[in-house]
């Protein structure tokens, strides 16, 4: 039983993560973790990877 309520949190909280990011994708954020997230050019340091 516990297996089954640990399971369960764990796909909430990374169903959250998703969503968070896929949202702020659409909502045109280029580095989700920047503080200037929507009006990032891409040259505050963060590499290509990170903007994905």
């Amino acid at each position: 039983m516990i297996d089954i309520i640990v399971s369960i949190i764990l796909v909430a909280i990374i169903g959250g993560a998703i969503t968070y990011i896929v949202k702020a994708k659409k909502n045109g954020q280029k580095c989700i973790g920047c503080p200037h997230s929507k009006t990032c050019s891409g040259k505050c340091g963060c590499t290509e990877e990170e903007r994905k």
